[in-house]
């Protein structure tokens, strides 16, 4: 990408501007991150798996929500880089990612709603 080198209108403070303005991609990933944390019923499985590591059945009854309902949505968490799982026998466990962005994702939820982690 091509920076740019100074502003159409210089107001005093542009070099601090031009020089950290984040790369699209950045950009791209932190949005997608948010549009999947969007709907209410992924945030909330998002947060309890931000907390423990749990089945699709104990997210279901967590949440109240159907077994199918929820694994629709950890699938699209899965994809969006945001949960991980691990196979035990047949059951699979869920729980976040460990990665910078899931944590600022998680500090970020819980001082909006001002919610303590357990």
């Amino acid at each position: 990408m091509n920076k740019i080198k100074e502003l159409p209108h210089n107001h005093g403070e542009d070099r601090n501007l031009i020089d950290n303005v984040p790369e699209i991609e950045t950009i791209v990933s932190v949005s997608d991150a948010m549009k999947l944390l969007g709907d209410p019923s992924r945030l909330r499985i998002f947060w309890i798996l931000c907390h423990a590591t749990e089945c699709v059945q104990n997210i279901a009854a967590l949440t109240n929500m159907s077994s199918p309902a929820v694994s629709h949505h950890l699938k699209l968490l899965k994809s969006g880089g945001l949960i991980d799982s691990v196979r035990h026998g047949k059951e699979v466990y869920y729980s976040a990612s460990e990665t910078a962005l899931v944590d600022s994702l998680h500090h970020v939820i819980e001082d909006i709603a001002d919610i303590s982690c357990p």
